[in-house]
């Protein structure tokens, strides 16, 4: 695919980095750029060089805007609200926008956002589907659906009380509040706020940090931990015993123990 509102790259380091490349309009998501999108997380799926995935914005002022609210006003954006019938806009999330979300369902390797600006309104929930997000000190963040009369359309109604809860999901929502970088820490909605001009740096060591180790077992984590969240204890038991079988007959599992005993680094091969 011809890459024009995204970049993509796979390091040596076995990191991919998805940045969104829109500066001049906040990094706001078109049609287009969510078709790169998915197709960027479809090839770190599918590539074994890679072993964790960043998504971050070009730019220092904004992660993701969400929608192009210009596009979407002359309706030609995502959602062509006035372009469009109803029984062409039933679809137009499902073949648009949740392209992203359902590319990330088949996504076991860590994906981890660096939020480099604002995060507002769809940007916010891109932001939230991450497994971790890392934010800058200027970063600021919000659910501002409410502020355009609609409601969050692509997971964010699903991601949001997993990560804060429901009662302050529902404030965020109903409000369209902004907070910053230091409140969103407070929270849990992120796990670590550094300097901006530290933020990718930091963002990429820990990455690194991730491929190096046993991959299976990482994304063997990810998945049970994930799918722990919709059953109950019996059968997430019985998920962790299936994954763990897989687990221990890897040659990492041979190389960790020995490692150990002959007090070294190891050296995992993610097989």
């Amino acid at each position: 695919m011809e890459l024009r509102e995204i970049l993509y790259e796979v390091g040596d380091d076995g990191v991919a980095v998805i940045t969104l490349n829109r500066p001049e309009r906040m990094n706001a998501f078109t049609a287009r750029m969510i078709d790169e999108w998915a197709w960027a997380i479809e090839q770190a799926r599918d590539d074994d060089r890679v072993r964790a995935v960043i998504v971050t914005g070009a730019g220092n002022r904004a992660f993701c805007a969400g929608m192009d609210v210009q596009q979407e006003a002359s309706g030609e954006g995502v959602l062509r609200t006035t372009s469009a019938g109803p029984a062409e806009r039933r679809n137009s999330l499902r073949y648009g926008v949740h392209k992203v979300p359902r590319a990330l369902m088949l996504l076991d390797k860590p994906y981890i956002a660096a939020v480099n600006g604002v995060a507002v309104g769809a940007g916010m929930d891109m932001a939230s589907m991450a497994d971790i997000r890392f934010a800058a000190d200027t970063a600021r963040f919000g659910m501002a659906y409410v502020r355009m009369g609609i409601i969050p359309g692509d997971g964010g109604c699903y991601f949001l009380p997993r990560l804060v809860g429901i009662a302050r999901a529902l404030e965020l929502i109903w409000t369209g509040d902004l907070f910053d970088a230091r409140q969103a820490l407070e929270w849990g909605y992120v796990s670590r706020v550094y300097p901006a001009d530290e933020l990718m740096k930091e963002t990429r060591a820990f990455a690194a940090r991730l491929a190096e180790g046993p991959s299976v077992a990482i994304q063997l984590a990810k998945r049970l931990l994930y799918r722990s969240l919709e059953t109950d204890l019996d059968h997430a038991l019985d998920l962790a015993q299936s994954a763990m079988a897989i687990a221990q007959s890897t040659e990492d599992a041979v190389e960790g123990p020995r490692a150990f005993v002959e007090k070294r680094k190891p050296v995992f091969k993610g097989r």
